[in-house]
């Protein structure tokens, strides 16, 4: 299992990921669409690059909207894994 990461580990994630923010113990992203049917297909290209790393986020759907949230609930906090997730995000969406 992966460990936490201390506070100014995750703040260095945020300075190198600028459009995520820390919030309820997460790292989230919020992206909008011209509407649903273009959510939901980002959201399932979300869904692809996470099951091949195996590491799925918290995903809130609001019609065009699109929130994502990374934290390791075995872990009890971010991690590095949460940290490469939104890296691979950030390149492939």
């Amino acid at each position: 299992m992966a460990s936490a990461l201390s506070t100014d580990e995750i703040e260095a994630v945020l300075k190198t990921h600028p459009e995520w923010k820390l919030q309820g113990g997460k790292l989230v992203r919020e992206w909008a669409f011209k509407d649903f049917v273009e959510a939901i297909k980002f959201v399932n290209r979300v869904a692809l690059i996470a099951e091949a790393a195996g590491h799925h986020p918290d995903i809130d759907i609001r019609y065009n909207r699109v929130l994502l949230g990374l934290v390791s609930h075995d872990a009890g906090g971010i991690t590095g894994r949460d940290a490469t997730m939104a890296t691979r995000i950030d390149k492939e969406l």
